[in-house]
C-alpha cells in the first residue's frame, strides 16, 4: 500500500512544544514509529511535514494516482481551513484524520473541524500511537 503521511503546522516541534499536551517524543520518534510499521507491512510511506498550507494543498493534490490511502494531522488548520477540506473531497483518497491529543475536550475555538467530514475515519487522544491506528484503519479499508 501506498501511503501518503502528512502533517501540518508545529508537528515538527514534537517534544519540545506543550509536552503535557502532545506529549515527550520527537517528530524523528514519529517518523521511526512510522517507517519500522511500515517496513514490516510492505507498505511504501512518504512523510511530508510542512507549515503551510498551500504546499500541504499541493502535497494533496500531487497525490492523485500516487497513493491508496492518506493519514493526515493537519495541526490548527483542523479549525481553519476549508480550503484543505475541500482539497480532500477533490482529490477523492481515503483519508484518516489524526490529532495527538483530545481535541473535542480542549479550548472552545478546537470545536470546529473542518477536515473530519472529508475523512473516513478520525483518530485523537492517542499519542504518536495514533499514526498506527490511522494506518490500520487504512489497511482494513483498503483490502
Amino acid at each position: 500500500m501506498r501511503i501518503l503521511v502528512l502533517n501540518g503546522p508545529n508537528l515538527n516541534l514534537l517534544g519540545k512544544r506543550e509536552p503535557e499536551i502532545y506529549g515527550t517524543a520527537t517528530y524523528n520518534d514519529l517518523r521511526k514509529l512510522i517507517i519500522d510499521y511500515s517496513l514490516k507491512q510492505n507498505h511504501i510511506i512518504h512523510l511530508i511535514q510542512s507549515n503551510h498550507e498551500g504546499v500541504l494543498i499541493d502535497t494533496l493534490q500531487g497525490g492523485i494516482n500516487k497513493y491508496d490511502g492518506i493519514v493526515f494531522n493537519p495541526g490548527a488548520f483542523t479549525h481553519t481551513s476549508i480550503a484543505l477540506y475541500d482539497t480532500l473531497l477533490a482529490i477523492n483518497i481515503p483519508c484518516v484524520e489524526v490529532h495527538l491529543s483530545d481535541i473535542e475536550n480542549r479550548e472552545a475555538f478546537r470545536q470546529t473541524n473542518y477536515i473530519k467530514k472529508a475523512c473516513i475515519a478520525s483518530v485523537t487522544n492517542e499519542g504518536i500511537e495514533g499514526y498506527i491506528k490511522a494506518i490500520k484503519i487504512l489497511e482494513k479499508r483498503l483490502k
